[in-house]
């Protein structure tokens, strides 16, 4: 499975999913492919369920977000020397599945990020949920000044150079979009997305995004950057100007 030029590893940063954690990394780790674990903070048997399993786990003492719960898999994956990450949420709504095409999408296109976009059953998507991510893709893409599909996504595969971003003074959910936007702003990092299917319905845990208070931040964060990288008209341009790049290809 670890065919690209690459050495990589999926990270898995996880809160209170005992119910899926065994699962999900259990099934990655079929593929061959080295798991890093961050639980952050888990007050169930989540940490207890990892600890049996042959992969790197980190825990946080106390609940830190998602941001630092990222950053602290990054910084362990510098430490043993992969080349890059591919995340993944820990309560089933990701599949290890679509690792291969995403990994196929990277070796296609070196130094990108690749996104798992759900582009695909839609329909599973609540409404609300739908038209928060379309707003979510037009202002991050305006601010990457390039066109990304599904922005809001935790499947993702980060190169090098984004890992080296390690330290964006940014938290929780924020991080993910504030990755993104210095990724293609400083480091001339491009994206491409892969498409992956919406996957609502399942007995999934209540989620730990809030719709108000993190779609507040990264707003905020996102109006922020937009302006202090200036060229607004032109970024907005650009970001319009095509498409989002999309790579599928069957992997056997």
């Amino acid at each position: 499975m670890n065919t690209s030029a690459a050495r990589w590893c999926v990270l898995i940063p996880c809160l209170n999913e005992e119910a899926a954690i065994g699962e999900v990394v259990q099934s990655v780790l079929a593929l061959g492919v080295p798991v890093i674990v961050v639980d952050d903070g888990s007050d169930d048997r989540t940490p207890e369920i990892v600890r049996e399993l042959p992969v790197t786990l980190l825990r946080h003492p106390q609940r830190s977000g998602k941001g630092e719960a990222l950053r602290t898999g990054f910084r362990e994956a510098l430490r043993q020397g992969f080349d890059a990450v591919l995340t993944m949420d820990g309560d089933g709504q990701h599949l290890a599945d679509d690792i291969p095409r995403i990994a196929a999408a990277a070796q296609r296109y070196p130094n990108h990020i690749v996104i798992g976009a759900r582009l695909l059953q839609r329909e599973q998507q609540p409404k609300g949920r739908r038209r928060a991510n379309g707003v979510a893709d037009w202002g991050i893409s305006w601010a990457c000044a390039q066109p990304v599909a599904d922005t809001q996504s935790g499947q993702r595969w980060y190169p090098r150079g984004a890992l080296d971003l390690v330290d964006l003074p940014a938290e929780n959910f924020v991080f993910e979009a504030a990755i993104l936007i210095a990724a293609t702003r400083e480091k001339g990092i491009s994206v491409v997305s892969v498409p992956i299917a919406s996957r609502y319905q399942g007995e999934f845990r209540i989620s730990h995004f809030s719709p108000i208070r993190d779609v507040s931040r990264i707003t905020f964060y996102t109006v922020g950057q937009i302006l202090r990288h200036g060229d607004v008209l032109a970024s907005y341009r650009r970001s319009r100007a095509s498409r989002p790049v999309v790579f599928d290809v069957a992997v056997t």
